[in-house]
């Protein structure tokens, strides 16, 4: 993409200045010879081009990066000043001089000097700044470029280090839980460990994409509730309904995970009463809806400050990976906590 994109402007350049050199050569014919016109043509035009070329090759794009464009206001004030005088040279010897129009002793020879000076300003003004408008534009352009690649490789370093730290918390659970069953009841953690097995798998060979299968990740959800489930026992309650009827709606892997840990974590057991956790998620005319609930005690959530991922990293992501297409909520009420996540899916797998 580099290559035919510089070609192009080289191209462009290039029949920028000959064009020019023609309208110049055009416009001095009628008042001089051919040969002398061709010449105050090419001079014109290739002392323009060197000046121009290094006002915006070398200055410009360097004031862009070091934040310094009055010094490089400054230069090309400098530089329309020095072109003018050439081309105040030029129209003076090359035209005045063979007409004899010009006095013999060369200290006379500043009023033309002058005239020619100053009528040459707006020409050289014109062409410097038509060069560095185009050139500015072109550099504005790139680092605007550069600035949104930035952000993107920023965006995608911050999703990969949230998924990262959601890995880890994931397996570490499982291993707990299978080697507290172990104790107990050896084919009860057998079968743990071939569910630990296709949760590792779709670990390692679907999370490192940026969206997956929304019926993958919802098969690992369900892994992940008959986990607990098996480890929970008679000591609660779980309901879960998880409906998906579109095959090719695609979410964010390990995006729901937290919800489901905090809810098994934080879940509380009144005196005589028996936990709860209630799951629902539904996919519908590409929408996702998610809620869950529990039974909730401050006292518990004091208890259990050992941290964890928490929900902050779901935020992150969702504001990240789901500008303006998701609304979430999360309310406690009379000993309940809610959760309730509305998120538009894509359909598409967008790598």
């Amino acid at each position: 993409m580099t290559k035919p994109f510089v070609l192009k402007e080289y191209i462009f350049t290039f029949i920028f200045w000959l064009v020019l050199t023609i309208v110049l050569w055009c416009n001095f014919q009628t008042e001089t010879d051919t040969y002398l016109a061709i010449a105050q043509a090419i001079i014109i035009s290739a002392s323009s081009f060197t000046f121009t070329h290094f006002l915006t090759s070398k200055l410009l794009p360097k004031a862009l990066r070091e934040k310094k464009m009055k010094q490089f206001l400054i230069q090309t004030v400098m530089v329309i000043f020095i072109l003018s005088i050439i081309f105040a040279v030029i129209f003076t010897y090359f035209e005045a001089g063979p007409k004899h129009q010009l006095p013999p002793d060369f200290k006379d020879h500043v009023p033309f000097l002058w005239r020619g000076f100053y009528m040459s300003l707006p020409a050289s003004f014109l062409i410097n700044g038509s060069a560095c408008g185009i050139k500015f534009y072109k550099e504005h352009g790139r680092i605007e470029r550069d600035h949104i690649l930035l952000q993107q490789a920023h965006l995608e370093n911050q999703l990969k280090l949230l998924q990262d730290q959601i890995n880890p918390h994931v397996v570490f659970n499982i291993l707990n839980h299978i080697h507290i069953l172990m104790k107990r009841d050896t084919e009860l953690a057998d079968f743990l460990l071939m569910k630990f097995s296709d949760i590792l798998r779709y670990q390692l060979y679907h999370c490192n994409q940026n969206l997956v299968p929304l019926d993958k990740e919802v098969e690992y959800l369900q892994n992940l509730i008959e986990v607990e489930k098996l480890r929970w026992g008679n000591e609660l309650n779980v309901q879960s309904t998880l409906e998906i009827s579109n095959n090719k709606a695609f979410i964010a892997p390990l995006l729901l995970i937290p919800f489901i840990e905090n809810a098994f974590k934080y879940v509380c057991r009144l005196p005589g009463q028996i936990g709860y956790v209630k799951i629902f998620c539904k996919e519908e005319n590409n929408n996702l809806f998610f809620y869950i609930e529990n039974s909730y005690s401050d006292i518990a959530i004091h208890k259990k400050k050992d941290g964890g991922i928490g929900l902050q990293n779901v935020k992150k992501r969702l504001k990240l990976q789901y500008p303006e297409a998701y609304d979430l909520k999360i309310e406690t009420d009379n000993l309940v906590y809610k959760v309730s996540l509305t998120l538009k899916l894509s359909e598409k797998n967008e790598q």
